[in-house]
């Protein structure tokens, strides 16, 4: 009998069963195939390191702090990940070059350490490595046939007659999750706002970004393009570039390519292979179409329909759904790793009281449902506004700006959170990180945030519904983030002129003298205690996450 069996040994579920293990649960993954193996999703982000580096500390993982920094992923893993100094948007029209003026770029600041692109087969299967490492029971190529319940536990069968006992099951294996085809959780129609599907695949050869676009000095970016997440908007629809290739510190020619279109506006062509339509798409734009000329796939490439679906519940009794086995939205602002790491975290220490007491009631997990939805929701809001904004720049910008002054305030408030709890030890500094009035967003406890992020949905609404004009909406938006007192000065994120989002340290001086001085209270506090402990720990010769 283990305490828990997880189905499904990705990034979230080896995750969970390392830290389940090295607190004293008896543990079983379980996983139709066995690693290494393909994944997509290899983007990180600022959040996404600070859930790391506080569940490395909080339930003694040290071997999660590996995966917060790309010099972490390249010395202990191998050096076969991808550098992330940025994200970088570049607009696209139909037919014609690129305008250097239609750009964006949020460069991250230098305090924190630089973040990866992860090749995902290579930090899955060391997440797998530490899991068992720490006492996890693993069978791999094992299709879980049913999932029965009883009052004293859980019996899961394989397709050949296996069976094991667990008294709780969590399916981390994604969209084909056999606990959501079980109860019906799948709902249709899905509920969320956003339409998109994707085609993608892994490539070599593809051509370095900055040679493709380069520039005189006044339209170059202060990061080179291809040292970030690379994407490329057109009107309902994104091409990403995620390079494995851009440190000289990487031993990997591969390159993560994709298409993400709006299948309204752009339904599946049947009549051409998904290699067919990539290129097809690719060659509309004639800068897109250079970014990707000689490049060669080195697998069959991918084409989906519809890539969101939700549902109804997330927990149960003796049963959870994690993170891509809940609910999927779009890979654009890199929220599916981030958002997995905070699931895990939220569900990790109820689960190990759960192993002490033995109740493992859908009420004592209903906080982990509301959680994980919430975070679904928030990202099919933010996405979906996003895609209506690629048809306008001007509007784009604006959405652009909200989303990463919203994200960067919520790393410095989780960071913060962090912080007093190493202080203190007290959990409640954590705790309050879950139960936040707006758990969706980044910056989950600042009314006024969320009420400009409920704007920023509303205006693209009425944009999309032709209630308002492009120029109409985007002013409005503008007009918030300029007058809004919680938005830093000298940053930029008030600035529509600004392409490029560069905190130097003279800007970072600036916006920390602003913060002392004209920061209400608690924008004040979240960004001068950041700033205090990135002050030390560079003193130290380190950076604070």
């Amino acid at each position: 009998m283990y305490d828990v069996a997880i189905i499904g040994t990705g990034l979230g579920g080896s995750m969970l069963g390392a830290i389940l293990a090295r607190n004293g649960a008896r543990v079983l993954l379980l996983d139709q195939t066995e690693h290494p193996k393909f994944a997509i999703g290899e983007s990180t982000i600022p959040n996404m390191l600070v859930s790391l580096r506080t569940m490395a500390a909080r339930y003694d993982v040290p071997e999660l702090v590996t995966l917060s920094s790309f010099a972490g992923c390249q010395r202990i893993i191998g050096p076969s990940n991808g550098v992330k100094n940025h994200f970088g948007f570049l607009v696209h029209q139909e037919g014609r070059q690129q305008d250097p003026a239609q750009v964006t770029m949020y460069n991250f600041t230098k305090l924190i350490y630089p973040t990866a692109h992860f090749y995902r087969q290579d930090t899955d299967a060391y997440l797998l490595r530490v899991a068992v490492g720490y006492g996890c029971a693993l069978r791999q190529r094992f299709r879980t046939a049913s999932v029965e319940f009883d009052d004293s536990g859980v019996t899961i069968t394989g397709d050949s007659g296996e069976e094991f006992r667990s008294r709780y099951v969590v399916d981390a294996s994604g969209y084909r999750s056999v606990i959501a085809e079980k109860f019906g959780l799948r709902e249709d129609p899905c509920r969320y706002k956003h339409h998109s599907r994707s085609i993608w695949n892994h490539m070599i050869d593809v051509p370095d970004t900055d040679q493709v676009f380069a520039r005189p000095t006044a339209d170059a970016p202060p990061v080179p393009w291809y040292e970030g997440t690379i994407h490329h908007l057109f009107e309902r629809g994104w091409f990403w570039v995620i390079p494995f290739n851009n440190d000289p510190s990487s031993r990997n020619p591969l390159c993560s390519v994709g298409l993400t279109l709006d299948p309204r506006r752009y339904p599946v062509d049947h009549s051409l292979t998904p290699e067919q339509e990539f290129w097809a798409h690719a060659r509309r734009f004639p800068d897109i179409a250079r970014q990707f000329a000689g490049a060669r796939p080195v697998r069959e490439w991918v084409r989906t329909d519809r890539l969101q679906y939700s549902s109804s519940r997330t927990v149960g009794d003796r049963w959870a759904l994690l993170s891509h086995a809940a609910g999927f939205i779009d890979p654009l602002f890199s929220r599916g790793m981030s958002n997995t790491c905070e699931v895990v975290n939220v569900l990790a220490w109820r689960l190990l009281r759960a192993t002490r007491d033995g109740d493992f009631s859908a009420e004592r997990f209903r906080a982990v449902d509301r959680f994980q939805q919430a975070l679904l929701t928030g990202n099919d809001e933010l996405v979906n506004a996003a895609f209506i904004s690629f048809e306008d720049y001007r509007l784009w910008s604006a959405v652009f700006r909200i989303w990463a002054w919203g994200s960067n305030a919520g790393s410095f408030r989780a960071h913060e959170a962090f912080r007093r709890w190493r202080a203190d030890g007290d959990e409640r500094h954590l705790l309050e990180l879950e139960d936040a009035e707006n758990p969706e967003l980044h910056w989950s406890d600042h009314e006024g945030y969320r009420q400009m992020f409920s704007t920023m949905v509303e205006r693209c609404g009425a944009y999309e519904a032709g209630r308002v004009t492009a120029r109409e909406a985007a002013d409005a938006l503008h007009e918030q983030l300029a007058s809004a007192s919680y938005v830093p000065r000298y940053y930029g994120w008030d600035d529509p002129t600004l392409r490029f989002i560069n905190p130097t340290s003279k800007v970072m001086a600036k916006t920390m003298w602003w913060a002392l001085r004209e920061a209400p209270p608690d924008v004040r506090r979240i960004m001068l205690g950041f700033g205090r402990e990135a002050t030390k720990e560079v003193l130290r010769g380190r950076r604070i996450f």
